[in-house]
């Protein structure tokens, strides 16, 4: 486990990034990290299924858009580098693709860093951190990398990101807004990759087993929200969604997982407390 701390790691507090690193068998978490994770698991058991379906999602969604053609990948909250990172996953199908992680913690960017001296490409892979409420300023930081051309289509990935709160300088969450930024900044043919949790649909019992967890994260680590499937839906826009539409993380294309995709199976999909789409521009 990672136990040195490095420059601006805040090792007081829990951090979200790192304990979902937890959950997907990472290594980059501290003993912090770790306390809380296992409260969290005490109280929502299947919360590392959860987050593992998620990362699962990911992984057919890149599959599917590099079999589109997209060859261009911006992944905004990339967090930790574990179970498979984006460039992995898509050199299994197309070594020619590029890619340009950025997340606001310390610790993704710099394992990320790492992950890409030892196993990537500085002319095809790049991370930067930045802040997703800042569109402006990370559209102007992945243009300077080199690595992709934002005047061609690419796929934005912002993936169980938005159900923590994007405070605005009153507090109120910001997330859709930079989101609607976003959409205005992709060029037509790009597509927009989003999942979240949702408090809508799911079981009485692990409805109530969420609750209670959302209110150890905000009283612990960071404030949520969660959104209805028709706000989560709303988030797209204009963009046209592609089949099935906004759905189960489990419920998205599993027929597309590849060879290194993990594998979780629910009783239900709902069981996964996440939904996920994929948003094409016109």
């Amino acid at each position: 486990m990672a136990e040195d701390p490095l420059p601006g790691v805040d090792l007081e507090r829990p951090n979200v990034a790192r304990v979902y690193d937890w959950y997907l068998g990472g290594t980059a978490n501290w003993a912090v990290d770790r306390e809380f994770g296992k409260r969290v698991l005490a109280t929502f058991p299947a919360g590392m299924y959860c987050a593992r379906a998620n990362r699962a999602f990911l992984h057919r969604a890149v599959r599917h858009l590099v079999a589109r053609g997209v060859r261009q990948f911006v992944d905004i909250g990339s967090g930790v580098p574990t179970m498979g990172n984006v460039h992995q996953v898509a050199d299994e199908v197309a070594p020619d693709s590029r890619v340009v992680y950025i997340d606001c913690e310390p610790v993704a960017v710099a394992h990320s860093r790492i992950l890409l001296e030892r196993h990537g490409d500085p002319a095809r892979h790049a991370v930067i951190q930045g802040d997703l409420r800042e569109p402006d300023g990370i559209w102007a930081a992945v243009a300077e990398t080199g690595v992709v051309d934002l005047a061609e289509p690419v796929a934005l990935l912002v993936t169980a990101v938005l159900h923590i709160q994007q405070a605005g300088p009153d507090g109120e969450d910001i997330g859709p807004a930079a989101i609607a930024q976003y959409r205005e900044l992709l060029v037509p043919g790009s597509y927009l990759v989003l999942s979240q949790i949702t408090h809508e649909g799911l079981p009485a019992d692990l409805a109530g087993q969420l609750h209670a967890t959302i209110q150890l994260y905000d009283d612990n680590v960071n404030k949520h929200v969660l959104r209805s499937k028709a706000e989560f839906g709303a988030l797209f826009g204009d963009f046209e969604l592609l089949a099935p539409g906004v759905v189960w993380t489990a419920s998205w294309r599993p027929e597309e997982s590849g060879p290194n995709t993990p594998a979780v199976d629910f009783d239900d999909p709902s069981e996964a407390v996440m939904l996920a789409g994929v948003g094409r521009k016109r």
